[in-house]
C-alpha cells in the first residue's frame, strides 16, 4: 500500500512539474504544430526521471544538481518530483530563484568566488555550506555572514584533469601543499569542514575520482586536520559520439571503494553531476535557413544552443527532420555550420556529416543536449529560443 502511495505521490508531482508545458509524442508532431520560427528544445520526461533515479540510488552519498548546466523551471522541477532536494549553485539568481522555487530545498555555494553581497544574501536565504579556495575568500564569508557559528565550509582542491575532455583545473582550487593552512583556519570558525574538488568536466577516466581521494587522503594524514565532509564534484561523462565512457555505476562503485580505503566512510559525501544527470533529457532542434554549396545557416548557433559544437567541437547524435518525419538519405556528405547571428565567428568548430540532400525548411535535432544547450544561449542579435516542450517517449539513440 505504501508503495502504490509513493507511485501515485510521484506522478502527481511530475504532473504539476510539466504543468503548463506543451507535451507531444514525438519531435516530428512537436515540429509540425510548433511552427516555431527559433530553435525547440525537447525534454524527456522519462530519461530525466530515470537518471535521477541512478543517482540518487546509486552514488554513495547526496546528489546535488549543478543547476547551472539547464535551469529551466520545468526540468528543476522535473528533477524535484524525482527526488532530487539539494542542488549547488553559483550566483545569487540561482539561489533566490530555487529558494523561490524549492523553499525546502538545501542550497550548497560551492562557486570558490563570490561577491559580498552575494555571500551575504545566501546566508540569509539559509546556505550554510559554501565553497572556498583562498584566505581571502575565507576571510569574506565570515565577514558578510556576521561570523556566523553554522557555517560549513569546503576547501575548493585543485586536482589531476587527466581524462577529463574539458578541463577545469585553471581557474579555481588551493593546491594541496596550499590545503593544510586552509583548512586549519576554516576549522577555527566552521561548524564542520570538507573538501571539495573537480576532476573536470566530461571525465572518461574512473581512476580521475579514485586518484583525487587517495591523494588528499595523503594530505589530510600528514597535517593532522581531521574533515567531515568530502565532494567529488560534477564530472560525469555522457556517451557522445567520439566519447563512450564507462558505465556510471563503475564510478559510483570505484569511489565508494576509494571513500572506504582512504578512512572517508563515515564523513558526510557529496557530488555534482550536470551534464551526466540532464544530459540525455534534452535535444534541440535547429532549422536549415539557406544552403549554399556545403554550408549551412542555421536558425541558432555558437551564440545559443550549439555553445559547445561552436567552441569545443564536440559532436552530439543527430537526425534530419523533413516534412514531419525523420528523412533517412542513403548517403552523407560533410557541411560547414553557421548560426543566425552577423557575426562570423557564429560557425561550428568542425564540419558535420548530414544527409547529402539536406535543404532549407529541414530540421538538425542534436540529441543529449539537455545540459549547456538551454542554459548557454544569448540574446545577442535577438536570436535565442524560450520554446521548451516535453516529449513522453525519448528515441531510441544509436
Amino acid at each position: 500500500m505504501q508503495l502504490l502511495q509513493d507511485y501515485e505521490g510521484y506522478v502527481a508531482e511530475r504532473e504539476q512539474a510539466l504543468a503548463g508545458l506543451r507535451r507531444y509524442e514525438n519531435e516530428a508532431t512537436a515540429l509540425e504544430i510548433e511552427q516555431s520560427n527559433d530553435a525547440v528544445h525537447f525534454l524527456y520526461i522519462d530519461t530525466v526521471t530515470e537518471a535521477a533515479s541512478k543517482f540518487l540510488t546509486g552514488f554513495p552519498g547526496k546528489c546535488l544538481y549543478a543547476a547551472k548546466a539547464n535551469p529551466h523551471p520545468a526540468l528543476l522541477r522535473l528533477l524535484w518530483a524525482a527526488g532530487v532536494r539539494n542542488f549547488e549553485v553559483a550566483s545569487i539568481r540561482e539561489i533566490e530563484t530555487l529558494r523561490r522555487d524549492f523553499p525546502l530545498a538545501t542550497l550548497y555555494f560551492m562557486h570558490p568566488v563570490k561577491s559580498r553581497q552575494a555571500i551575504k544574501r545566501a546566508y540569509e536565504l539559509g546556505v550554510r555550506h559554501f565553497a572556498f579556495d583562498s584566505q581571502d575568500e575565507l576571510r569574506k564569508i565570515r565577514q558578510e555572514t556576521g561570523h556566523a557559528e553554522d557555517l560549513k565550509l569546503m576547501l575548493r582542491l585543485s586536482v589531476s584533469q587527466v581524462g577529463a575532455a574539458y578541463p577545469l583545473d585553471s581557474k579555481f582550487g588551493a593546491t594541496l601543499m596550499e590545503a593544510p593552512l586552509l583548512l586549519a583556519h576554516a576549522q577555527q570558525i566552521a561548524e564542520k569542514i570538507g573538501v571539495t574538488f573537480h576532476v573536470g568536466s566530461q571525465c572518461l577516466e574512473v581512476e580521475a575520482y579514485t586518484n583525487a581521494l587517495y591523494n588528499i587522503a595523503n594530505m589530510l594524514d600528514g597535517c593532522g586536520v581531521k574533515i567531515d565532509m568530502i565532494d567529488v564534484g560534477g564530472g560525469f561523462p555522457v556517451s557522445y559520439p567520439d566519447m563512450e565512457p564507462a558505465p556510471l555505476q563503475e564510478y559510483f562503485d570505484a569511489i565508494e571503494k576509494a571513500l572506504q580505503d582512504c578512512g572517508f566512510g563515515d564523513l558526510e559525501v557529496f557530488c555534482e553531476p550536470g551534464r551526466a544527470l540532464v544530459a540525455a533529457g534534452g535535444a534541440v532542434a535547429v532549422r536549415v535557413e539557406l544552403r549554399r554549396g556545403q554550408s549551412l545557416y542555421l536558425n541558432d548557433g555558437y551564440y545559443g544552443a550549439l555553445f559547445d559544437l561552436g567552441q569545443l567541437g564536440w559532436r552530439y547524435p543527430v537526425e534530419l527532420y523533413r516534412a514531419g518525419r525523420l528523412h533517412v538519405p542513403s548517403e552523407n556528405s560533410l557541411f560547414q555550420l553557421y548560426g543566425p547571428t552577423c557575426d562570423s565567428v557564429d560557425k561550428m568548430k568542425e564540419h558535420l556529416a548530414l544527409p547529402d540532400d539536406v535543404c532549407e525548411g529541414d530540421w538538425i535535432i542534436f540529441r543529449h543536449l539537455g545540459a549547456y544547450g538551454y542554459a548557454m544561449q544569448t540574446k545577442f542579435n535577438g536570436f535565442y529560443s524560450e520554446t521548451m516542450v516535453a516529449i513522453e517517449q525519448a528515441a531510441e539513440v544509436a
